[in-house]
């Protein structure tokens, strides 16, 4: 009966596992597409409305959903401080900080930290570029997280429940 318990325990753990792993391909072209849109959301704002950056940033942090907007919230908190960082500082601080939460990878982090340096210290046209560069980098970060996506996503939920599998053949 003990056996038969842990045998269940252990197939149940093994399948939660594969289907976290796989959520996380599932959640990385989200992310991404969210990423975009608050990017974009921060080209309206810069381009149209005028918006002083760490207003701006506090605006974009109530419109995208989580972990997105934590990004956003703490570029805009670090800023509206003073504790004597620049912008790009306390976006870089941001970026790293809030970076875990995510399920993106370091090359969307480094399009993210690169934008970061040129946003707060050029005219409007000159961020908007920078802005627009981004957007195209994270839509090719984009298709290549969808080419995981469907390569991987699959694999992992097989894989979860084939090693738990394995496990309690050797078990029993």
């Amino acid at each position: 009966m003990i056996k038969l318990l842990g045998a269940v325990l252990i197939l149940f753990a093994g399948t939660l596992i594969g289907f976290q792993q796989a959520a996380r391909f599932a959640a990385r072209p989200r992310q991404l597409r969210q990423l975009a849109h608050a990017l974009q959301r921060l080209e309206t704002e810069i381009g149209y409305g005028h918006t002083p950056l760490p207003e701006a940033l506090g605006r974009i942090a109530t419109v995208v959903p989580s972990p997105i907007a934590d990004l956003f919230l703490l570029a805009a908190e670090g800023v509206a401080h003073d504790d004597g960082l620049s912008f790009r500082e306390s976006w870089e601080q941001a970026m790293r900080q809030g970076w875990e939460a995510t399920a993106m990878r370091a090359g969307e982090q480094a399009v993210m930290l690169r934008l970061g340096s040129a946003l707060g210290i050029s005219d409007k046209d000159d961020q908007l570029k920078h802005l627009k560069l981004a957007l195209l980098q994270l839509k090719a970060e984009e298709d290549a997280a969808k080419e995981d996506q469907g390569r991987y996503e699959k694999m992992w939920k097989s894989l979860g429940v084939l090693i738990a599998v394995l496990v309690v053949i050797l078990m029993v």
